[in-house]
């Protein structure tokens, strides 16, 4: 654990009932005269450019000034305040720093103009491809984590606001946890790996930051939590047991909460669905995504994950030409619509009850939505907070108390399938069985794994 790592050990918000879209307690000013977190919402688009686009440096240059000039332009043309643009690297940016750099630098360029000439709130936020994963096992801390890092600072000197990444620490070991039904390694990969790396990636990070005075932003545990939510799928699947799906979820949140306690400050990325746990303990502004995901996955919880959003995302679409423009032009101004729904209710003193409108839409949807509903979200962040110092410890008492809710409500009006009541009688009596000894759990999956060819000690510092 290093000097500048701050644990959380209480929460930020008093009541969960404090908690809304567009206000959070620690708003992040950046880019040109946009605040986030501040009394607003605005639209963050996200997009990836055309395969072939990625063939040379030339070409991927001309790819983002295409798409930051079509998503300016169109919130201009309808009339949008701000707006958040995020490039999330292809693989060639990252491993190629000075492409990442040049492109920061072109739509940057872009932005000041559109600022300039039409006064548009705007920012960029740069997310660098995590490429310390190789195809037999991760090298976290080797050749590939010196290349990221620079990769971090080219884009933070050239042009980008805000900082994130979708870290990959304990991917290998969740995969083979996660198919097994192991939850002790779930808990494991997640909450003791995920930890460890998200604070070794984002102590550097944050230097990195506070060196260009840009923002050091937020994490996402897309490699682990959402993959278990898209293994889990609708509710015609039957691959994973949303209930299992709902505990990785549960322990993403302390593991993603851990670049916070690293010197990050939000906005919190927008595919980490766990940013409403976080925001409770936290206080730090978030990006979400929902039903604007549908271009790139479906999930559980469209309007729901609106609740306490500060930054309303699409995830990643590809740039191509749609009837209405271009892909990103279509996503921003849908984002931006519903933006301006969120503002106006601010406005007009509705602010919590469109909050609970889009909750209650989707509570009950699947135990996935339910556990992140802002007050059972709020509930979990408690249970975490509580051994807020212990990093295994916190990361258990967020499965038990998710499973708990989950219980809870299917006692209730959160109805359950036969296979999803006894899926949730498994993990609860599996989590209860599990040791309160940090040490013991570390040592006893360390143990367990060290078959495990793929699985590499060092990178956590073992």
């Amino acid at each position: 654990m290093g000097l500048s790592l701050k644990r959380y050990n209480k929460m930020a918000y008093d009541d969960f009932e404090d908690m809304v879209f567009g206000h959070s307690i620690y708003p992040i000013k950046t880019g040109f005269d946009l605040e986030i977190g501040a009394g607003y919402t605005s639209a963050e688009v996200n997009y990836a450019p055309r395969p072939a686009a990625g063939e040379s440096k030339e070409k991927l240059i001309t790819e983002y000034q295409k798409i930051t000039t079509d998503v300016l332009q169109r919130m201009v043309q309808v009339g949008f305040p701000s707006v958040v643009l995020e490039t999330e690297h292809v693989q060639q940016m990252t491993v190629n720093p000075s492409w990442g750099a040049e492109i920061a630098h072109e739509q940057k360029t872009i932005m000041e103009e559109f600022y300039d000439e039409y006064g548009i709130k705007c920012a960029l936020r740069h997310t660098p491809a995590d490429i310390r994963g190789g195809k037999e096992a991760l090298d976290l801390r080797g050749d590939s984590y010196c290349l990221l890092l620079e990769s971090f600072e080219e884009v933070a000197s050239n042009g980008a606001d805000m900082l994130s990444i979708e870290s990959l620490g304990g991917k290998s070991v969740f995969d083979s946890s996660i198919i097994r039904n192991d939850l002790s390694g779930v808990l494991f990969s997640i909450g003791i790996l995920g930890t460890l790396d998200v604070e070794f990636i984002w102590e550097d990070i944050s230097k990195i930051a506070k060196k260009h005075d840009v923002v050091a932003a937020g994490d996402t545990d897309c490699a682990q939590a959402n993959t278990a939510m898209f293994i889990a799928g609708g509710l015609l699947d039957r691959k994973l047991a949303h209930t299992l799906a709902v505990v990785a979820r549960a322990v993403s949140a302390p593991r993603s909460l851990a670049a916070y306690e690293a010197g990050a400050v939000g906005p919190g990325k927008d595919c980490g669905y766990e940013n409403t746990i976080i925001k409770a303990i936290a206080g730090v502004p978030i990006s979400q995504e929902g039903k604007g995901s549908t271009c790139a996955h479906s999930d559980v919880m469209g309007n729901l994950a609106m609740q306490c959003c500060d930054l309303w995302s699409n995830e990643s679409v590809e740039y191509r030409g749609e009837f209405g423009g271009t892909s990103v032009q279509c996503w921003g101004e849908t984002l931006s619509y519903d933006c301006s729904m969120m503002n106006t209710a601010i406005e007009a003193g509705y602010a919590k009850v469109f909050r609970d409108v889009f909750m209650v839409s989707d509570r009950y949807r699947d135990p996935q939505a339910f556990i992140l509903a802002f007050d059972n979200a709020y509930r979990i962040g408690e249970s975490i907070v509580k051994d807020g110092n212990d990093i295994y410890l916190r990361a258990k008492n967020a499965a038990i108390e998710a499973c708990n809710i989950v219980d809870e409500g299917s006692r209730g009006q959160l109805e359950l399938s036969r296979f999803e009541k006894a899926s949730l009688a498994k993990a609860i009596k599996s989590l209860h069985s599990l040791t309160d000894e940090k040490d013991v759990f570390i040592e006893e999956n360390l143990n367990k794994l060290s078959t495990m060819e793929s699985f590499r000690p060092e990178n956590y510092g073992y």
